[in-house]
């Protein structure tokens, strides 16, 4: 459909340190298959996206939620006729910079951060990882990614201006990034709106009628399950609902897509970098309906109180775990010579899993 604005590969702003070309695959394949060999790609599997792992041993973790994000993210990018490559390489690294705890860990290293005059931010945090502290390749620091994977990191989910972020100012602030890069940020809302219903319903934390009394849309697609499979189980029907939202929602968001392009009248690649919004889109009902499960999910699920003092807990222990290394950093890889600073602090806080971060605090806090 939208083929004329596949980002060519062969026109990437290349590598910050030249290598030569690999005899069977292209850049942005090279790309993605050095993010899933790192340590921080393999450490998702052990750090939470909502549901800590103690309630159930099927609740997504964040490696399974940035699988499920990929998945969605390549066929969008396939039916559209875009680079699938670069989009599946974007939608693997784009959560590799959270902390443990979901985004309760990144509130609270935030928090920490601003006590210093900085901040953590998971997209920035993200492309340092890929930069520098992932550290594999004897010819170069970090991962020597493209021009366009790391522009993606940094502006999958949102545009800057100049001078607004000045460390980012090299990836062409002002600017959208290619369609591949605006695919990911609405294949992660898909795919975890529809991860989180269900998740919270494993959990025992909502049921389908209380799903359909507050998006309209979906009590659509529920009562047309109910009336095609009456034998079914309610746990059946209830998968088959969130299969069928999902595909709405995709749908959706190839039509959205579409529509915006004809609509901007966009020809090529540096028109779509020029425009002067984002192209990738739901379609206003679709649009409306992910509204209205995000609304759902923060009133029933992530505000819950379930899951409150769990958040409390991570929070709190968070706070003294980077206060312990302040007052005892020994042991802190990756420190600067002169001692580590915060800054060393938080990555060394933020490359940890759930897993890791609770055996550390009970070794020197609990």
């Amino acid at each position: 459909m939208l083929a004329h604005l596949r980002f060519p590969v062969e026109s990437s702003r290349g590598r910050r340190y030249p290598e030569p070309g690999h005899p069977y695959r292209n850049a942005f394949q090279r790309d993605r298959d050095r993010v899933v060999h790192t340590r921080a790609f393999r450490r998702l599997e052990n750090k939470t996206q909502v549901f800590a792992p103690g309630i159930s041993d099927h609740f997504r973790n964040r490696l399974t939620h940035t699988i499920e994000v990929a998945q969605i993210a390549r066929t969008v990018a396939n039916v559209l006729g875009l680079d699938e490559d670069l989009t599946e390489a974007l939608a693997l690294v784009h959560d590799v910079g959270h902390p443990p705890f979901a985004h309760a860990g990144e509130e609270a290293l935030n928090r920490q951060m601003q006590r210093f005059g900085e901040r953590f931010d998971h997209n920035i945090q993200a492309l340092w990882i890929v930069e520098s502290l992932e550290q594999r390749y004897p010819r170069f620091p970090g991962l020597n990614l493209t021009f366009e994977v790391r522009e993606g990191i940094v502006k999958h989910s949102r545009d800057f201006a100049s001078g607004e972020v000045p460390e980012l100012d090299e990836y062409l602030p002002g600017l959208r990034p290619p369609l591949e890069a605006q695919l990911i940020d609405l294949a992660d809302e898909t795919a975890y709106n529809a991860a989180d219903l269900d998740d919270a319903y494993e959990a025992g934390l909502l049921r389908p009628e209380g799903i359909a009394a507050a998006v309209p849309a979906y009590a659509e697609i529920l009562d047309t399950i109910e009336t095609q499979f009456p034998g079914a189980t309610e746990r059946e029907r209830f998968q088959e609902s969130v299969r069928h939202l999902i595909d709405d929602q995709v749908s959706g968001f190839i039509q959205g897509t579409v529509d915006a392009v004809n609509a901007a009248g966009v020809k090529d690649i540096d028109a779509v970098r020029f425009y002067p919004s984002r192209l990738a889109r739901f379609t206003p009902p679709v649009r409306e309906t992910s509204l209205q499960l995000k609304r759902f999910l923060l009133a029933n699920v992530y505000s819950s109180d379930e899951l409150e003092p769990d958040r409390r807990e991570s929070i709190a222990k968070l706070d003294r775990m980077f206060e312990y290394l302040l007052e005892h950093p020994e042991g802190i890889s990756g420190a600067a010579p002169a001692g580590p600073t915060p800054r060393d602090i938080c990555n060394f806080i933020a490359g940890m899993t759930d897993r890791y971060f609770l055996r550390l605090y009970d070794a020197g806090l609990g």
